[in-house]
C-alpha cells in the first residue's frame, strides 16, 4: 500500500496517495465516501489500483470529510466547489500540472467542474457509472424521486454499516459472498459516520452539472455498465451526448462499484484511452493445493431446520472453516452453498487444514468432506481457474463423511511427512481425462 500524506485545503488536512510511475498523471476521485486505505484490503481493488499505477501516476485521495481526510461539522458540509478544490490542491501538492480526471458515481461530478472550469489542468475526462444530477426533471427522468431519495437517506443513517444491509445496487454479482459483504460494511464504517453519509447523500442529492456539461472541451471517456440499478445506462448515453465529442462505452453487468463484475474491462478501457493501447492481460499461474469443502446430508439437515436457522448455522460453518484456512497460511476464495474453496501454497499445510476442519466441526453437529489436489491454477481476480481446480471439486465428491481425500501428486509431494495414507483406488473423474489414484489422508 502507498504512503498516505496530507494536502492542506483551506485549513483541513486531505489524505492523499501516489502509485506507480508512468508517463502520465491520472488523479481518481472516488464515490460518495472513500478510504484511502481501507480501499487496499478489498483484493480485487487493490487489483484495480495497481493495473491504473502501470501506465500512470496515480493520485487517489479522500474528500474532505470521509475518509483519512479531516471530518467537516454536519451544519456547513462542503460545497462542490470547496471539494473541487481539494483536487487542484492534490494536484499541487505532488507536483502534478496537469492530469486525467477520472471520477466515479458521485466523484463524476467534481470531475466535471474541474474540468470545465480548469481545462488548463485537465488532460482529459474520465466518467464511470457518473450522474449529472439526483433530481429528476423532464429532459432527465433518471433520477430517483423525491420520495425514492428520501426513503434511501434515511435507510442509509439507520443501517449504515451492516453486512446484511448494503443496498443490493451497489455489487449483486457479489452478494452472496458473506466475507465481501463483512468487508464491504468494514470499508463503510471506516470512511464515514452513518449520520455523516447520510447527510453527504443529502447534499449531493442538490448537485446539477446538466449545464455546465456543454462546456467541457477536453478528450472525455464515458463509460456504464448495462443493469446498473443506481445509475440508469440512459443517464450515461444521454451525459455523453452533452460532452462534444466524448465516447461512450457501455460494458456488461449490474454492478455499480468498481471492484465488482469484471472490472479489468474498465481499466483496459482507461488505459486505451490515457495511453492510445490496452496491454494485453497476461493470467497470473501457480503451483496451489486446492481444497474443497462441502457439508454431508446438508439438504436433509437444512430441510429439518428450516431456512433462518440453517442460514445461522452454515454462518458459524464459515467461520469456523475460514479460521482453520487462515491458521495454516490458506486463503478462502469463496463459499457457495455449504461448500467452501481454499488454496494454499503447500499441501502439507491444507492437509492440516482440511483435517482441522473436520474436527472442528463436532460442536456444530456438523460433518464434512473434503477433497485435495496439487496443481498449476490461473489467478482471476479473486478466483482461481483452471483444470487443478475442477480435479480438486471433483476429489471433493468423492470424499466420504469426514473424510480427506487426495489426489496421487498431493501424497508425492508430502513424503516423509508425519501424515498417513490409505490407498482409494483409481477413479474417472468427470470431465478430467485418465484415471486418477486417491488416498484418504489419515
Amino acid at each position: 500500500m502507498p504512503v498516505t500524506r496530507y494536502a492542506s485545503s483551506s485549513d483541513l488536512s486531505i489524505a492523499y496517495q501516489v502509485t506507480g510511475d508512468g508517463p502520465r498523471d491520472l488523479v481518481y476521485v472516488p464515490g460518495w465516501i472513500s478510504n484511502v486505505e481501507v480501499m487496499w484490503e478489498e483484493p480485487r481493488m487493490a487489483r484495480f489500483l495497481e493495473r491504473l499505477g502501470s501506465f500512470s501516476r496515480l493520485i487517489v485521495f479522500d474528500k474532505r470529510g470521509t475518509g483519512m481526510s479531516d471530518p467537516v461539522p454536519l451544519e456547513s458540509l462542503p460545497t462542490l466547489e470547496e471539494r473541487m478544490d481539494d483536487v487542484r490542491v492534490v494536484m499541487d501538492a505532488v507536483g502534478s500540472e496537469s492530469a486525467t480526471l477520472f471520477g466515479h458515481s458521485e466523484g463524476g461530478t467534481m470531475c466535471i467542474l474541474f474540468a470545465a472550469t480548469h481545462p488548463e489542468r485537465t488532460d482529459s475526462l474520465i466518467l464511470v457509472s457518473s450522474y449529472a444530477k439526483r433530481i429528476p426533471s423532464e429532459d432527465y427522468p433518471w433520477a430517483p424521486s423525491s420520495e425514492n431519495r428520501a426513503d434511501d437517506i434515511a435507510e442509509t443513517e439507520r443501517n449504515f454499516g451492516d453486512p446484511d444491509a448494503l443496498p443490493a445496487y451497489l455489487a449483486p454479482s457479489r452478494m452472496h459472498d458473506e466475507a465481501f459483504r463483512i468487508a464491504a460494511a468494514r470499508y463503510q464504517r471506516l470512511s464515514s459516520s452513518p449520520r455523516a453519509a447520510a447527510h453527504l447523500l443529502e447534499m449531493n442529492t442538490e448537485i446539477d452539472t446538466t449545464k455546465v456539461l456543454p462546456s467541457i472541451h477536453v478528450p472525455t471517456l464515458c463509460i456504464y455498465r448495462e443493469h446498473d440499478a443506481d445509475i440508469n445506462v440512459e443517464e450515461g448515453r444521454w451525459i455523453a451526448s452533452q460532452i462534444k465529442g466524448s465516447k461512450l462505452v457501455v460494458l456488461p453487468g449490474a454492478d455499480h462499484i468498481l471492484s465488482g463484475d469484471d472490472s479489468t474491462e474498465i481499466t483496459d478501457e482507461i488505459e486505451e484511452f490515457v495511453t492510445g493501447r490496452r496491454t494485453a492481460a497476461v493470467p497470473d499461474r501457480v503451483l496451489a493445493t486446492v481444497l474443497f469443502t462441502d457439508i454431508v446430508g446438508s439438504t436433509r439437515i437444512a430441510a429439518a431446520m428450516g431456512d433462518s436457522a440453517w442460514r445461522d448455522l452454515l454462518d458459524r460453518h464459515n467461520v469456523v472453516v475460514r479460521a482453520q484456512v487462515e491458521a495454516y497460511r490458506g486463503r478462502v476464495v469463496g463459499t457457495q452453498g455449504d461448500g467452501v474453496l481454499a488454496t494454499f501454497d503447500g499441501p502439507g499445510r491444507a492437509i492440516d487444514a482440511a483435517r482441522s476442519i473436520i474436527g472442528a466441526m463436532g460442536p456444530l453437529g456438523l460433518e464434512v468432506r473434503s477433497g485435495l489436489h496439487t496443481g498449476e491454477i490461473e489467478i482471476v481476480g479473486d478466483d482461481v481457474a483452471g483444470i487443478a481446480v475442477h480435479i480438486g471439486a471433483r476429489i471433493s465428491a468423492l470424499a466420504g463423511p469426514g473424510e480427506t481425500l487426495v489426489s496421487r501428486t498431493v501424497k508425492d509431494l508430502v513424503v516423509g511427512s508425519r501424515v498417513d495414507f490409505e490407498d482409494r483406488g483409481s477413479h474417472t473423474l468427470k470431465g478430467v481425462p485418465d484415471e486418477w489414484q486417491l488416498f484418504a489422508a489419515l
